[in-house]
C-alpha cells in the first residue's frame, strides 16, 4: 500500500492529536512528523516554522465555527430568527468545544493566547457575518441601525459571555439557558424597527 500524501491538513490533524496527548508546552514538530511517519523537515515544508504551525492549527480550530455559522448568517430566515440562531449556534458551538474535550480546549486557549492576530481576525469574520444579519434586517425594515457594523460589535460584546472562553466555566451552571434567552430578547427587542 502506497504511503498516504502529506498534505498540511494531514499535518493539521496530526498537531491536534499531539497537542491532545502532550499539551502545548511539550508538543514539538518532532513528534507531529513522528505521528505521521516523516521527518521532521517535510512537515517544516508545509510549515516553515513551530509558530506557523502551531498558528495554523489554531485557525483551523476557529475557522470550524466559522463555516458552521455562516450557513445561519447567509440563510433565507427573516433577519431575527438568524440573529438568535447564529447567537445560539455560536455558543452551542462554544459548549461543544469546552466541554467535549477539555484538554484540548485549554490547549486551544494557550496557543489563542500566543496568536492573537488570529484571534482577531476570527473575531473580524464573526462580527462580519453579524453584520451581514443586521445589514439584511435593515434592508427589509426588520431592524433599525445607522451603522451595522458598530452594531455587529456591540452584538459580539453584549453576548460576550455566552462565546468568550474565559465564562467557559460558566456555560454548564444552571440558568446559563435562561440567560443566554434573556439577553438574545433583549437585543433583538433593541434593534426592531418601531
Amino acid at each position: 500500500m502506497a504511503p498516504e500524501t502529506l498534505t498540511p491538513a494531514r499535518i493539521l490533524e496530526a498537531t491536534e492529536d499531539v497537542l491532545r496527548r502532550f499539551g502545548p508546552a511539550k508538543a514539538t514538530v518532532v513528534d507531529v512528523a513522528r505521528a505521521l511517519g516523516v521527518s521532521h523537515g517535510s512537515v517544516y515544508r508545509h510549515f516553515g516554522s513551530k509558530a506557523a504551525l502551531r498558528e495554523a492549527v489554531t485557525d483551523r480550530w476557529l475557522g470550524q465555527t466559522h463555516t458552521e455559522l455562516s450557513a445561519v448568517a447567509e440563510g433565507d430566515a427573516p433577519a431575527g430568527e438568524r440573529l438568535r440562531a447564529w447567537l445560539a449556534g455560536l455558543f452551542a458551538a462554544k459548549r461543544r468545544k469546552a466541554g467535549g474535550d477539555p484538554e484540548l480546549f485549554a490547549t486551544y486557549m494557550v496557543l489563542a493566547e500566543e496568536n492573537s492576530g488570529t484571534v482577531e481576525r476570527h473575531i473580524e469574520t464573526m462580527i462580519g457575518q453579524l453584520a451581514g444579519i443586521v445589514e439584511d434586517g435593515v434592508r427589509d425594515g426588520e431592524f433599525v441601525s445607522d451603522e451595522p457594523r458598530v452594531t455587529a460589535r456591540a452584538l459580539w460584546d453584549a453576548t460576550g459571555r455566552f462565546h468568550d472562553p474565559s465564562y467557559a466555566g460558566e456555560w454548564e451552571r444552571p440558568g446559563i439557558d435562561g440567560a443566554f434567552e434573556a439577553v438574545c430578547t433583549l437585543l433583538l427587542r433593541g434593534l426592531r424597527a418601531p
